[in-house]
């Protein structure tokens, strides 16, 4: 049995990370297609970071709670469930709430633990591989051979990247603030462009330009994106972390054939996300168990203190993913 009431993180007010606070919340009850799980871990994404905010409002019917991915074990399943049982250990892709010591999410957004993986590991994968996964295999096609290069390669999403596109036979290249974070990228098998003191244009343009890019800073990238294509090449834009406007020359796309393209996950339909899911069953979770492609972890907190792992985020000081332990295991 679990108990009626649980622990959570909850957003008093838009605002810094000092609106992140302890609270006492009725612990969700599954519905159809839903499965309950007890938290082990619960992972820090950027979009926390823009809920916290005020500028990213969770989908109708979702947690307030923020939170979108976490592992642990079930320990509820709902009418028409049939992939999960209870004590089985997943993590789990989710529309809000995984700071929490429980939480309820779509049976077929449930992935088991990869072999070799614990929960720490675990809760580090969904919202990071569902997001590179969807962009840069299905909606960017990256092929073998191809120049793939994406912006912030020491964030949860651009270490994922890398070693998603290098698995997939990709020449990557990556961008970073520092030294350090360079060594990290290359430590990789990517190519590592400090941006502050080199040009990611006239780099990529020196070696034939990008087939594909994975951007998340918008802004002013925008355009330099546009000129450090290839002919035939692909940019997908999953965030706007430096805005979502940019003056831009529209010819380059008609002369030299580019593709323009985005997603957001969290708004996506049930269906689409368990279509990801299967893909990530089939071919991207083979390569994690064979040891091709590694969690990164940056750094854990404890779920008390989420709002010192969003001012970690904020800091971008961080290298890889950053986790709150909620009860271990």
């Amino acid at each position: 049995m679990f108990p009626d009431a649980m622990n959570a993180i909850e957003i008093t007010a838009p605002g810094d990370a000092d609106k992140l606070q302890m609270t006492r919340r009725p612990v969700p009850v599954p519905s159809h297609d839903q499965i309950l799980i007890r938290v082990g871990w619960a992972g820090i994404n950027r979009p926390d970071v823009l809920q916290r905010a005020g500028s990213y409002a969770p989908p109708p019917g979702a947690s307030d709670l923020p939170g979108l991915e976490a592992a642990g074990e079930v320990v509820g399943v709902g009418s028409g469930v049939s992939r999960w049982k209870k004590g089985d250990r997943v993590t789990a892709l989710l529309p809000g709430g995984g700071y929490a010591e429980y939480v309820v999410c779509h049976a077929d957004h449930a992935l088991a633990i990869p072999e070799g993986l614990d929960l720490r590991e675990a809760a580090c994968l969904p919202e990071t591989a569902f997001t590179v996964w969807s962009n840069v295999v299905r909606r960017g096609h990256l092929r073998a051979g191809e120049r793939f290069l994406v912006h912030g390669g020491t964030s949860g999403i651009g270490m994922m990247a890398i070693q998603t596109a290098r698995a997939l036979g990709a020449r990557v290249f990556a961008t970073a603030s520092s030294a350090e974070k360079c060594e990290a990228i290359a430590a990789l098998g990517a190519t590592a462009i400090n941006y502050r003191e080199d040009d990611f244009v006239k780099h990529l343009t020196n070696e034939g330009g990008a087939d594909l890019i994975l951007d998340m800073v918008g802004g002013s990238y925008i355009p330099r994106n546009i000129r450090a294509l290839a002919t035939d090449g692909r940019l997908v834009m999953i965030a706007f972390l430096e805005g979502a406007k940019a003056e831009l020359n529209f010819a380059q796309i008609m002369m030299r054939r580019l593709s323009v393209t985005g997603s957001t996950l969290r708004p996506q339909s049930d269906a689409a996300k368990a279509d990801i899911a299967q893909d990530l069953r089939d071919m991207l979770w083979p390569m994690i168990e064979g040891g091709v492609v590694r969690v990164m972890i940056d750094s854990e907190f404890d779920l008390s203190d989420a709002a010192e792992a969003h001012r970690r985020m904020e800091s971008s000081g961080h290298i890889g993913k950053i986790v709150l332990k909620v009860a271990g295991g």
